[in-house]
């Protein structure tokens, strides 16, 4: 009999996730290393586990999750003003540039550069898929 994927089982499986527009936004299949997922310990939302529960190995599925089930909605207290002095020139201050910021804790927080004005840079430290609805694929390689 084969596994079946539970609301507390661990599985190894390749995850793809799509923007609205159809674009791929990553895959861990570039680098044919699929991804460990722990159901019930809220790593993911109740709302991705519910959609792969019932499973087995070898099955594919693909589902869309609305922004607050996917990545969240953007949170404006995630949008902080740094100085520019902050910056370096291997991690510049410019717009589309992702800065890992280094926390109290010696914890790394990456943030993307929304928007340089004078000395007054703009970083958003929301996940990037953070506010969009998203399409996911999942292929189930293994359970444990």
């Amino acid at each position: 009999m084969s596994k079946i994927i539970e609301g507390n089982s661990t599985i190894v499986g390749h995850i793809t996730m799509k923007l609205s527009d159809g674009s791929a936004a990553d895959s861990t299949k570039v680098n044919n290393k699929p991804a460990k997922i722990i159901l019930g310990n809220n790593s993911i939302s109740p709302a991705f586990e519910m959609q792969i529960i019932g499973l087995t190995i070898g099955e594919e599925k693909e589902f869309i999750l609305a922004a607050v089930d996917a990545f969240g909605e953007i949170n404006p207290d995630n949008i902080h003003y740094v100085d520019k002095s902050r910056f370096t020139q291997d991690a510049p201050a410019e717009v589309g540039n992702i800065i890992t910021f280094t926390q109290p804790g010696g914890v790394e927080l990456p943030g993307m550069v929304k928007e340089v004005s004078g000395d007054s840079v703009t970083v958003d430290f929301n996940h990037p898929l953070a506010g969009q609805e998203v399409t996911f694929v999942i292929e189930i390689v293994d359970i444990l």
